[in-house]
This record gives structure tokens, sequence and C-alpha cells, in this order.
């Protein structure tokens, strides 16, 4: 299960739409131990491309140590499809940087916008519920 407050949801909609032309993207940061997102961080995509993304590197850096200087850390990355399910494609899952991490997804196809979390180890794709609420 990942808790989502609703303002950091409508953050990561708001970043998706602003985008819109390209998939936007960006890092989730909370306790290492938990499972709550506290911070987002939106990253450019280096990509600018509307059916992939990659986090610009300096963007990545700049998250990290934020999250950091306010004693969380980086527990996940988010990013829009902008015209297809919230649901990790082929290209997502071969990019999933770490079994611990929460990939969160963004649809633009439908409105309004959906938002849903998935766990991805060794290729295996796991759907978590989002609480959407205060932390």
């Amino acid at each position: 299960m990942l808790r989502l407050p609703g303002d950091l949801r409508q953050a990561m909609i708001d970043h998706a739409v602003r985008d819109l032309h390209n998939e936007a993207c960006g890092l989730v940061a909370g306790p290492l131990d938990g499972d709550v997102v506290e911070a987002v961080h939106p990253c450019g995509n280096d990509d600018a491309s509307p059916i992939v993304y990659t986090l610009n590197s300096l963007d990545f850096l700049r998250a990290d140590r934020a999250a950091r200087a306010e004693g969380r850390e980086i527990v996940g990355v988010y990013h829009s499809h902008t015209h297809t399910e919230a649901y990790p494609s082929p290209t997502d899952v071969g990019k999933a940087p770490d079994p611990g991490w929460h990939y969160i997804l963004v649809s633009l196809k439908d409105d309004p916008p959906v938002v849903r979390s998935y766990r991805i180890v060794e290729g295996e794709i796991t759907e978590e519920e989002v609480v959407v609420g205060d932390a």
C-alpha cells in the first residue's frame, strides 16, 4: 500500500498536465522504512518524448539532496502516460532501477486523470493500493 497525500497526488497530475506534449517524470520521497510519500520532486525528461522518459540526472541529484536534507529518502519515481493506461510498459519495466521503489503512473488518457502505483521486482509487476489522504 502507498499512502499519498491529496496535495502531492495533485502536484503529480499538475506536472503531467503542464508537460502534456511529453511524458512528465519526477521522484517521490519519504521515510525509507515506510510506504508514504512526503514530498514530490518534479524532474526534467531528457528524452523530451510523449512515449518514453529519462530523468534528468542533475534534477535527480537535486531531488536526492533535498530529500536527504529533509531527513527523507527517494522512495520512488512517477511519470505520466499521455495517451495510455496507468500501467507499466515493457520499457518502464526495463528501466525500473530499484526493487524497493514505488512506480507511480499518472494516466492522462481519461478525465479525470488516473494515478496508480506498482512494485516492479525482477520484471514482475505488482499493483499496490494507493490510499489518498493525509500522511
